[in-house]
């Protein structure tokens, strides 16, 4: 039963692993020539200012790319966290109206448990409901009113159908030159 579920977490892993030494394989040769044309421009600088200049002009060097590095990695983040609170917010007012529907959809529910729990509580919910079954067509008018005014699911399938592309490529904004 869970071979199948086993298998597909297995390949998938497997996959993802792969994707990541092939990068890294690809990476390496660039880390080793890196390495190696630090150490020709540490000899050039040895070379032209002496042992103790070049070494603090590499210094220098590699602690500007790290503050470089740095900052562009920085923004780079501030950029994801504004982005995911923005997602959190409609999240939320998701989230938020989800709760209040299965919250409508549970009262009535919870109502009649704690009713039925009561002393007097079952005679007093057959009074209600033959109340109801007198007055049934204005029941049943407050409950289509109520259904008119319940929260519907937004699809994207709903938002999509407002977007439709003819099959033929006639679209209205499409040059007359290329209609078919």
């Amino acid at each position: 039963m869970f071979a199948g579920l086993i298998h597909q977490a297995k390949s998938a892993v497997s996959g993802l692993v792969l994707k990541y030494v092939a990068r890294a394989s690809v990476a390496v040769p660039f880390v080793i020539a890196l390495g190696f044309a630090l150490a020709a421009i540490t000899v050039m600088l040895v070379e032209r200012f002496g042992h103790v200049m070049a070494y603090w002009l590499v210094a220098g060097g590699l602690a500007l790319i790290g503050i470089v590095a740095s900052i562009v990695v920085s923004v780079k983040e501030h950029e994801e966290a504004v982005a995911e609170q923005q997602a959190e917010r409609t999240d939320t007012q998701e989230v938020v109206s989800e709760a209040a529907a299965q919250a409508v959809v549970q009262t009535p529910i919870a109502l009649l448990g704690g009713l039925f729990s009561m002393p007097g509580g079952t005679t007093l919910a057959l009074r209600v409901a033959g109340l109801l079954g007198r007055n049934f067509p204005l029941v049943l008018l407050l409950v289509m009113i109520g259904a008119l005014f319940w929260p519907t699911p937004e699809d994207e399938s709903s938002q999509e159908g407002l977007d439709v592309r003819r099959p033929n490529g006639s679209d209205d904004s499409m040059p007359s030159a290329l209609r078919h």
